[in-house]
C-alpha cells in the first residue's frame, strides 16, 4: 500500500465510463492509492448524488463529449472534471478545457499522474500543460477585442468581487461567505455575468475577465497562485 496518502483525506471518484474492461483497468490502475475511492456511475446519478469529489469522463469515438460535458455541467456547475482519452495533443487538451473541464489526462499516463491529477483538480487547481492554458487566454482576448470598457462599465463592484473569488476556485458558498450574500446570489450573478460575455462554464468567465483585465492571471485561474503556481499546477511546457 501506498503508505504517502494516508493522511490524504478521502476522495470519491465517479468514473463516467461504459466499457467494463475499462472500469477493471481504472481499478488496477488506483488501487494502490488509499486516499482515493472509485465508484462506476452515470452522468444522471452524479447529478443526485452527494459526496462525490470528482469525475472522470472517458472522450471515446462515437460518443459526443460535448453532449456529456454539458449534461454533468448544467446539472452540477461546480463539481470538477478530468477527461481521459487516447489523444493529447493541444487541441484535443484545449477544447476538453473549453467545454468546462478542469483537467485532460492521456490514457497511457502513468497511475502516480492520474492519481495526482484527481488530487490537483479537487483542490480548485487545473491539470493541463501551461501552452494549452496560454492558448486558451490567447483566443479568448483575440474574441473579445474592444469588449473591455463595455464589460467594465456594465459589470458592479459585487460583480468584480465575485469574479476575482471565481477566479480563486471557491465555490458558490465560499464566494458568499465573505461578501456577506447568499450563495444563490452569488450563482445568479455569475449566471448573468456568463450569458453576457458568451462563456458557457466558469472557468471560461475566470478566462475571460483575466483576457479583459478585469482579474489578473495570478489572482484568478489558480487557487495555488500565492504559492507561485500560476494557470496550472502542471509544470510541464
Amino acid at each position: 500500500m501506498n503508505t504517502s496518502t494516508t493522511t490524504r483525506p478521502m476522495l470519491r471518484v465517479a468514473l463516467v465510463e461504459s466499457d467494463p474492461l475499462r472500469l477493471i483497468g481504472f481499478h488496477a490502475l488506483l488501487e494502490s492509492e488509499s486516499d482515493l475511492e472509485l465508484i462506476s456511475t452515470s452522468v444522471w446519478r452524479i447529478a443526485i448524488s452527494d459526496g462525490i469529489d470528482v469525475v472522470l469522463i472517458g472522450d471515446r469515438p462515437g460518443q459526443s463529449l460535448f453532449d456529456t460535458m454539458s449534461q454533468l455541467k448544467r446539472e452540477r456547475p461546480d463539481l470538477p472534471v478530468i477527461v481521459t482519452g487516447p489523444g493529447a495533443n493541444d487541441e484535443i487538451i484545449l477544447s476538453a478545457v473549453t467545454w468546462g473541464a478542469k483537467g485532460y489526462v492521456f490514457d497511457g499516463a502513468p497511475p502516480p499522474e492520474f492519481a495526482r491529477a484527481l488530487r490537483v483538480v479537487s483542490q480548485g487547481s487545473m491539470w493541463a500543460p501551461r501552452r494549452v492554458l496560454s492558448m486558451f487566454i490567447e483566443r479568448a482576448i483575440t474574441q473579445r477585442q474592444g469588449m473591455r470598457s463595455r464589460t467594465s462599465d456594465v459589470l458592479s463592484d459585487r460583480d468584480k468581487k465575485i469574479l476575482t473569488l471565481l477566479g480563486s476556485g471557491l465555490s458558490n458558498k465560499e464566494i458568499s461567505a465573505p461578501l456577506g450574500i447568499a450563495a444563490r446570489t452569488v450563482k445568479t450573478s455569475i449566471s448573468r455575468m456568463m450569458r453576457r460575455l458568451g462563456v458557457r462554464n466558469r472557468f471560461q468567465l475566470s478566462a475571460c475577465a483575466v483576457a479583459l483585465s478585469l482579474i489578473t492571471v495570478c489572482s484568478g485561474i489558480d487557487r495555488n497562485a500565492r504559492r507561485g503556481q500560476c494557470l496550472t499546477a502542471r509544470e510541464h511546457n
